[in-house]
């Protein structure tokens, strides 16, 4: 800006003057300077504070969860320092002031990501103000070498896509409706326990009361008692000759009274004495004879149990021996009847001999020849062959049968060596 005589500026505006006479620029902050036409030239740089939006969406943390952050920074070309308004003309003079917003908004927004990436979510979140200063601190270092000084820096908002921020919140939200129903628990069990205080107090003054009225009410009543006695005992001093005998047996009759009295308290103290005996009894009678008769009861079951247990053992043992006794006698007798069935069936042989002998082959024989014929009964069908010699047909397969009961006699002396057809042949003879 070539121009000459007095230059003045606004105090939110610095004058830097260049040329002749000056090795270095002259740096005016609101104020004026005289210029020299052509040889000088005079420029203006903004001191105006400058609000910056710091966005930085989607930034990783050191967790490595995704969030969003807006932070609000006010910066400025600090002008009463005269070298860091020096070092902010070498860097932005002849920029507009868009230009220097640019240039510190991207600064900002690299060290708030990097600030970012180097904390937690619950830090960020929980400890704004720790997070703020944190950026406050290391943009304001970075910055102040080009002349900028950040005046203030606030984290507006914080935000993810991915609901980690709402579950803090809600977990946070859990705790504090917990610590609101413990505290009114809380405050509902005192407020019990000082009513009940209360209660107890009261109850204690009001027996308190009643104690001390009975109290007079008993003094009133011995005072007017003693007064009746010494009244009724003027009146018969007072009285004539011959009511003094009435007087003194009316004395004695209040005398007598009060013996009552007496006696019936006495009476009210026994009645509650045996009162109480009668409750101790009653406690004896419902609660302790009970619970002994139901021991007894128990050990009697035991012991009743145990018993029949041992009986039925004797009685399980007593049986087996009588069974075992009658199987003895019944296999003794049933050898007994065999023994004579033999000896008679003997004596029968002996006596019959051949006729006996021929009568068992004859009883025999049917059942041995059923026997052998029984695998030919369950036959569907059978197919034989002949040479055409010899029979065929039913009788071929009846005169196989009758050769095998024929065979009966050789097996049996084959295997026991009796010889059943000598046998017959000589009893026969």
């Amino acid at each position: 800006m070539n121009t000459c005589g007095f230059v003045t500026c606004g105090p939110n505006e610095a004058l830097v003057v260049s040329g002749c006479c000056y090795s270095k620029p002259l740096l005016v902050p609101g104020g004026r300077v005289f210029v020299w036409p052509i040889v000088q030239q005079v420029q203006k740089i903004s001191l105006n504070t400058m609000t910056l939006q710091v966005e930085s969406p989607t930034v990783y943390t050191s967790q490595g969860v995704p969030i969003s952050v807006t932070g609000i920074a006010q910066v400025k070309i600090q002008g009463q320092n005269e070298e860091m308004l020096s070092t902010a003309c070498e860097q932005f003079l002849g920029k507009t002031e868009d230009e220097i917003h640019n240039i510190a908004l991207v600064t900002l927004e690299g060290h708030q990501r990097a600030i970012m990436g180097s904390m937690t979510v619950e830090e960020i979140y929980k400890d704004r103000k720790k997070f703020s200063k944190e950026v406050f601190e290391v943009a304001s270092s970075d910055l102040v070498n080009m002349g900028i000084t950040v005046v203030s820096y606030t984290l507006k908002d914080i935000r993810d896509e991915e609901g980690y921020l709402k579950a803090l919140g809600m977990a946070r939200t859990a705790e504090v409706k917990r610590d609101a129903r413990i505290g009114e628990a809380e405050a509902r069990r005192d407020a019990q326990i000082r009513e009940a205080i209360a209660e107890e107090q009261r109850m204690a003054a009001r027996f308190l009361n009643d104690t001390e009225i009975a109290k007079a009410q008993r003094d009133f009543e011995l005072k007017k008692a003693a007064y009746d006695v010494e009244v009724q005992t003027k009146k018969a001093e007072a009285e004539m000759a011959f009511e003094l005998q009435a007087a003194k047996t009316k004395q004695r009759i209040m005398e007598e009274q009060m013996q009552v009295k007496v006696v019936e308290r006495g009476q009210e103290i026994a009645v509650q004495e045996q009162e109480m005996m009668r409750r101790e009894k009653e406690l004896e009678a419902t609660i302790r004879r009970p619970a002994n008769a139901e021991k007894y009861r128990l050990e009697k079951m035991a012991e009743a149990n145990k018993l029949r247990t041992v009986m039925e053992a004797e009685a399980e043992a007593e049986a087996i021996k009588i069974r075992g006794e009658a199987e003895a006698y019944a296999i003794e007798a049933k050898a007994k009847a065999e023994s004579e069935q033999m000896a008679k069936k003997a004596a029968a042989w002996n006596e019959y001999k051949s006729a006996a002998m021929i009568d068992m082959m004859l009883d025999t024989l049917p059942k041995v020849a059923a026997e052998v014929a029984a695998p030919l009964s369950q036959a569907k069908k059978i197919t034989m062959v002949s040479s055409g010699n010899g029979a065929i047909g039913a009788e071929k397969l009846t005169e196989e049968v009758l050769n095998i009961v024929s065979r009966v006699p050789e097996l049996v002396k084959n295997m026991t060596g009796v010889d059943v057809a000598k046998s017959v042949s000589v009893h026969a003879a």
